[in-house]
């Protein structure tokens, strides 16, 4: 009896082909994980590459996989150690500009209180002589005087008390004055001129600066008198006749009398 080869569609594979399919069917269970639990005989039959060679392509994965999670963890690190150093640079130069404005605050209040300290010195007037008073009044009339009225007015001081610059000024006369004595003429702070007269003694010289109390000499008897005491004027000039009421002086300029 003669046999005839099979043909057509109902040709049995061959082996090249019936291990490609065994491969596949492997390497498709392994992709879900259950390669080594649902295997079968025939298949555990095939060579030990057959078997393992999935393996390396997992393992890789996993390092792959740690790897990018160290480099998330490092990169966060990062990231949060930048974060604090722009906090600390933040705060730092929050710091630098408040202390700045503080200094700037300081120099300012520095500066505002020495202007007002200058102002005071500059506006500050006192008394010729402390604790005294008036004896004779502005424009008093009488034969003592050459133009036939008080000038200035004349506070009460024995010889030798202390004469004091009523205010901030230049002197620009110290010395003999003819009637008036030993005298001194300030030019003051404000453009005015004050004039201290019968002086025993004189404490200062021309162009010398002198502030409110400054001793500028000691009352006397010395010109035309009768007694020691001081004789003061206020003026417009430093000459003789342009004399103004010295007590309303004083007292627009803050002194009680």
């Amino acid at each position: 009896m003669a046999f005839t080869r099979a043909t057509g569609k109902h040709r049995r594979p061959s082996r090249t082909q019936r291990g490609t399919a065994r491969a596949a069917g492997v390497a498709a269970v392994a992709g879900i994980g259950v390669v080594g639990s649902l295997a079968a005989p025939a298949l555990a039959a095939q060579p030990a590459a057959a078997q393992t060679g999935l393996t390396p392509v997992v393992s890789l994965g996993d390092t792959v996989a740690d790897r990018i999670d160290a480099q998330a963890a490092a990169q966060h690190e990062a990231a949060r150690q930048a974060a604090e150093a722009a906090a600390r640079k933040a705060a730092e130069e929050a710091a630098r500009k408040k202390a700045a404005e503080e200094a700037a605050e300081a120099r300012a209040e520095k500066e505002r209180a020495a202007r007002e300290a200058e102002r005071k010195r500059l506006n500050t007037f006192v008394s010729p002589i402390a604790g005294s008073y008036v004896s004779t009044g502005y424009m008093s009339g009488g034969a003592v005087w050459s133009s036939g009225s008080h000038t200035g007015v004349d506070f009460h001081a024995a010889a030798g008390t202390p004469v004091r610059s009523v205010g901030v000024g230049t002197v620009v006369e110290a010395g003999w004055g003819g009637a008036y004595g030993n005298q001194v003429v300030i030019r003051m702070n404000d453009g005015t001129y004050t004039q201290y007269g019968h002086l025993s003694s004189i404490a200062v010289s021309v162009g010398q600066q002198v502030t409110a109390g400054h001793q500028i000499g000691l009352s006397g008897a010395t010109g035309n008198v009768t007694g020691a005491h001081l004789h003061f004027e206020a003026r417009t000039t430093a000459e003789y006749g342009s004399d103004m009421d010295p007590v309303a002086y004083l007292r627009a300029h803050g002194v009680s009398i």
